[in-house]
């Protein structure tokens, strides 16, 4: 069973000096990149994704799906604890908001309508996450 990672806190200033412009509006204001913009949306390489804020490991490329939805997607997180979950009623709509347990970047937002063996959607930001290849 693994544990909740142990939480990371920063100033705001810190944030800012730490992430681009792009990744501080995305991971710390909880905004949205647009669909088929990100870097990462169509990369099918093999490797593990990070938070780009803390470098935690959030999603394996094994759980990456295309969904045609124009955001990085994933049936799982990396573990279960790695990501939180917050309900989220912003823009008239309710939906399942998801963040970095440990520093508690926004990444996206998670549906049921994804494939087998979890039927979940991870849609995740490009921005929200650094990919890394193995070593």
């Amino acid at each position: 069973m693994s544990q909740s990672p142990e939480k990371l806190v920063r100033s705001d200033a810190e944030w800012r000096t730490l992430l681009t412009q792009e990744r501080y509006r995305v991971l710390r204001q909880k905004g949205t990149e647009r669909p088929f913009t990100g870097a990462l949306t169509e990369n099918r390489e093999t490797g593990n994704y990070h938070c780009a804020a803390c470098g935690s490991l959030l999603f394996k490329s094994d759980a990456k799906f295309d969904s045609g939805c124009g955001w990085p997607s994933f049936t799982l997180p990396a573990e279960s604890k790695v990501v939180e979950e917050h309900e989220d009623k912003t823009y008239g709509m309710r939906r399942i908001e998801v963040t970095c347990t440990r520093c508690g970047g926004h990444l996206g937002h998670v549906f049921p309508d994804g494939p087998a063996p979890t039927g979940l959607r991870y849609c995740i930001n490009s921005a929200s996450l650094a990919f890394e290849r193995p070593k």
